[in-house]
């Protein structure tokens, strides 16, 4: 279920600018999705420059990307994030949905325990209101108690199917991923919490008070806001 839309040098330029807010010897989490790319790649071209940095990525693919950049990587074993600069499928003030990459699970540990996340958009994600799906990460015996506590709460879940392969995504982690439609999301916090007591759910993409920032890049610059 990625999300699409969205100029290029929009991302690019919400990218560029969260990365220059990394400091010498600082441990930064690097996000997933094509924003967050952005902000990898300008990181990398700071470490050309002498910004001496560690990385730890939320995915398989922004791990690869960091390699290519020449950033040195980490886990969350070696340190914890400094700072972390992330995308999201839709934002509406500071709340936010995220697992369009199905890399909610590992996104939501590194941002969490980050000093400070910075979330990179653009204008195409955000909204007044969260109304997307939500994509929810479950074990594979879990699929069918857990779909069916999502149709208690009002949501209809669908499994995600893969791209260019037969069978649904698969995670990461080795997980399924549901993605819940549930409507208007009023109250983000309430469900996020509704969702975190399901037997089987491992992670959901609820991202409720871990922003700290919100950087939207235009076709003119970057529009900045701050808790």
């Amino acid at each position: 279920m990625k999300t699409t839309g969205g100029g290029e040098e929009a991302k690019r330029r919400a990218g560029e600018r969260a990365a220059e807010l990394a400091e010498d010897g600082e441990v930064v989490g690097l996000g997933t999705g094509s924003t967050a790319a952005h902000a990898i790649r300008a990181l990398g071209r700071r470490v050309e420059d002498g910004l001496e940095i560690r990385g730890i990525p939320t995915s398989y693919g922004s791990a690869d990307l960091a390699r290519e950049a020449g950033i040195e990587l980490a886990t969350l074993d070696d340190a914890l994030p400094d700072l972390a600069i992330d995308g999201a499928d839709q934002v509406a003030g500071f709340d936010l949905i995220k697992g369009g990459g199905a890399a909610h699970t590992r996104e939501k540990l590194v941002d969490g325990a980050a000093d400070r996340l910075v979330i990179v958009a653009d204008p195409s994600k955000e909204g007044k209101t969260l109304d997307r799906p939500v994509p929810l990460e479950v074990l594979p015996s879990a699929r069918r108690p857990v779909a069916e506590a999502i149709e208690g709460l009002g949501g209809e879940p669908a499994l995600r199917a893969a791209e260019r392969k037969d069978g649904p995504v698969v995670t990461d982690n080795g997980n399924l991923v549901l993605d819940c439609d549930f409507g208007r999301i009023d109250e983000p916090a309430d469900l996020a919490g509704d969702l975190a007591s399901i037997p089987g759910a491992l992670e959901h993409g609820l991202f409720v008070g871990l922003a700290d920032a919100v950087f939207v890049g235009t076709e003119e610059g970057v529009e900045e806001r701050r808790r």
